[in-house]
């Protein structure tokens, strides 16, 4: 009877890489976590799958219609949509142990089941990292985020970057100065896609809400202002309080970023920035490729004001970013600006023997590894041109050839595979050599 067999497929939203790609997208990770370690932010992990009433107790909308929600037994199961929410569990459920402020990383998966499409998946991974603060948070704390942005990206070095910032603040407090006070939720949504959609529906819909034309000409001249633009809000002399609090704070900001490292050519103030999400509060972030503004950004995030509200009535402040990592990855590579000689193997060296007995040539490789030097041993029975072969379709750097002759001189002949060059030394001199 003929064996079934099933097609191999990857389901259509999941990113699956060849090892080539998947180092790539490792050494990424790794820069950016290291990156988060460096300013002593914290490690933590928080569970895949949660409760329901648990994870979902602020989603609604459009966010709960893309949950992946199913029922094992008696339990009511959703997979985490993001990091924000568990983080708030998180922190709700461990306030009495941790120490404020909570300065935490976490690198993970999440899901939505929202439809594929270019660059937008099911499941992909999400670089966040959060200040949390008891009851208070210090503004300067905005400032910092701007500067972890500022040194993954340099070190990723995908091209020039611009950091955008901007206050929620001051957007809100300039609206309610308009008269606008009921309708601040939406303007905020409508001009944050004004980059994407244009100035001319922006007004479009604004008039669609009911804003009248001389207000619509004074928020798209409000949003548009990118040159001298704490001189121009100074300008308006608006007595606003909401306004001028969005206004010292965001000059705080701009001072303390440049103290930060951050070159002044690599940020701007951009009052066109709102962010979507209803939940931040005061400085918001958007980060860009200046190449290619048509990747949107890179990196965002932003202050609110309680990040736990739905799980404690104690008031949790905080500030954050985040990084797409996966969608990143598919534009980097989409676009060619990801390295172009990919590592095809993590190892530095591999030992090819050429003998039948094995124990010298798996000793040499024992010992490069407890040395910390990564070494694959070639064990299979092949002729030497095929083990060659493969040490050069794979990469790898350095071969140590053991023959006969090496074993009875207790040394090994190293072969550098980028010049050709090869010689015969003994192994504390093979060591020096690959450290």
């Amino acid at each position: 009877m003929a064996k079934n067999i099933v097609e191999p497929r990857t389901l259509p939203g999941f990113m699956e890489l060849l090892p080539e790609d998947q180092i790539e997208f490792d050494r990424i990770k790794n820069i950016i976590e290291e990156t988060y370690k460096r300013f002593g932010f914290l490690p933590i992990d928080t569970p895949i799958i949660e409760d329901s009433n648990v994870l979902l107790a602020k989603a609604g909308g459009e966010t709960e219609k893309q949950i992946y929600r199913f029922n094992k037994g008696d339990n009511d199961l959703s997979l985490r949509f993001d990091l924000t929410v568990p983080l708030a569990k998180y922190v709700a459920k461990n306030q009495g142990v941790l120490s404020f402020p909570f300065r935490r990383y976490h690198i993970g998966k999440v899901y939505r089941a929202e439809r594929p499409q270019r660059g937008r998946y099911r499941e992909f991974y999400q670089c966040d990292i959060d200040v949390i603060g008891d009851g208070e948070l210090s503004i300067s704390n905005d400032a910092e985020m701007p500067s972890i942005i500022y040194n993954i990206f340099k070190q990723l070095d995908f091209g020039k970057f611009k950091i955008k910032i901007n206050n929620r603040k001051l957007l809100g407090g300039f609206f309610d100065n308009l008269g606008l006070q009921d309708k601040i939720t939406d303007i905020l949504r409508i001009v944050d896609k004004i980059d994407k959609i244009g100035q001319d529906n922006v007004k479009d819909m604004l008039k669609d809400l009911g804003v009248d034309d001389g207000k619509i000409n004074s928020i798209i001249e409000f949003v548009g202002t990118k040159e001298n633009v704490i001189p121009y809000l100074d300008s308006l002399n608006i007595e606003n309080e909401l306004f001028k609090t969005g206004l010292e704070e965001i000059k705080l900001v701009s001072k303390y970023m440049i103290s930060f490292g951050i070159p002044e050519d690599y940020f701007m103030i951009d009052l066109s920035i709102a962010r979507g999400l209803d939940y931040y509060t005061g400085t918001v972030y958007e980060t860009i490729l200046v190449d290619y503004p048509e990747l949107g950004s890179v990196c965002s995030g932003g202050r609110y004001d309680n990040l736990a509200e739905y799980y404690t009535n104690k008031t949790l402040p905080g500030v954050g970013i985040s990084i797409g990592l996966t969608r990143l990855f598919y534009v980097l590579n989409e676009y060619k600006l990801l390295k172009e000689n990919k590592q095809k193997s993590i190892s530095k060296v591999i030992v090819l023997p050429m003998i039948e007995d094995l124990t010298y040539p798996i000793k040499v490789a024992t010992m490069l590894r407890e040395k910390g030097i990564n070494t694959e041993i070639f064990l299979e029975e092949k002729a030497f041109k095929k083990k060659l072969n493969y040490a050069n379709k794979q990469n790898i750097p350095h071969v140590i050839i053991v023959g006969e002759d090496e074993v009875s001189q207790n040394k090994v002949t190293l072969k550098d595979m980028t010049s050709g060059e090869q010689k015969t030394i003994s192994i504390e001199e093979l060591i020096s050599e690959l450290n």
